[in-house]
């Protein structure tokens, strides 16, 4: 199965990666194994998941060329300044048995963050080729344009909540002038969106199912990806031949019409979003 791969002046990113939370241990390492056996080449994981070691030890056990494959973890918002950041990403590295990562994200911004600080830790270990790419994660609009402003590291992708339920356009449109990935996690907004009768209606019509109509219009997008998370081999090759599903302008007009405020992930530490599509 060919995935398509966005590419930019800061990465070259297959679209369609395996989200990695919250498999752990054996269960973790078994479904990396399959994923990569069945054609992916994006995997997705963190330092909070606590399965940098088993998504490592498939990687090796694999046999697949480590150039042939992008790799991105994240760093978690308890390290908000630049020296405790490169100092987890040191441990995440050691996990992951890797000499880099092919993308590394702040994984949440922290209330107590030192943007420059970590912002210049990031550009450090892109120059140093310990992280092949670099970028964010959760941010607010206001935070990724500082961000931007400071223009201190190369920010290559952002990565967040994003589904047919929450189209985050808001984000679009900065991250999609300014040539920055957007990775879509939670893209099948846990579960709930395939049960909606837009999606099962147009699956019915392309004989797909709802969860590949749900990743193809996030595909669908000028540079987005998306890391469903997938244990088993069956739901693993159903996500992936999203990649092929090609939906018409009425299928992607009849999405985009959907309300778009449905937030599954906001935890007690989150920012404030800038407004129910940011």
């Amino acid at each position: 199965m060919s995935v398509p791969v966005l590419t930019t002046g800061k990465l070259a990113m297959p679209a369609l990666g395996l989200g990695t939370w919250p498999l752990r241990g054996r269960d973790c390492e078994a479904a990396v194994e399959s994923a990569l056996g069945l054609g992916y080449r994006h995997i997705d994981t963190a330092e909070m998941y606590g399965n940098e070691e088993a998504v490592g030890a498939a990687i090796a056990a694999s046999g697949i060329a480590r150039g042939e494959i992008f790799l991105t973890t994240k760093i978690w918002y308890d390290k908000p300044d630049g020296a405790s950041f490169r100092a987890a990403f040191a441990a995440s590295l050691e996990r992951l048995r890797q000499p880099h990562v092919d993308l590394l994200l702040v994984h949440w911004p922290s209330p107590a963050l030192n943007l420059p600080s970590v912002l210049t830790a990031l550009a450090h270990l892109h120059a140093e080729g310990l992280a092949r790419a670099v970028g964010v994660s959760n941010f607010p609009g206001a935070l990724l344009r500082q961000a931007l402003a400071l223009d201190i590291a190369p920010i290559a992708c952002l990565q967040v909540e994003q589904h047919a339920m929450l189209g985050q356009q808001a984000l679009l449109d900065i991250t999609q002038p300014a040539g920055i990935v957007m990775t879509s996690y939670t893209p099948l907004g846990k579960g709930e969106v395939l049960e909606h009768p837009v999606l099962t209606g147009i699956a019915a019509r392309h004989g797909a199912t709802p969860a590949q109509v749900a990743l193809a219009w996030l595909l669908s997008k000028k540079l987005v990806a998306a890391v469903p998370k997938a244990a088993s081999a069956a739901r693993q090759a159903e996500n992936l031949a999203a990649a092929k599903l090609r939906l018409s302008e009425a299928d992607l007009a009849a999405i985009a019409a959907l309300p778009k405020n449905r937030r599954f992930v906001n935890p007690a530490f989150a920012p404030a979003w800038d407004s129910p599509d940011a």
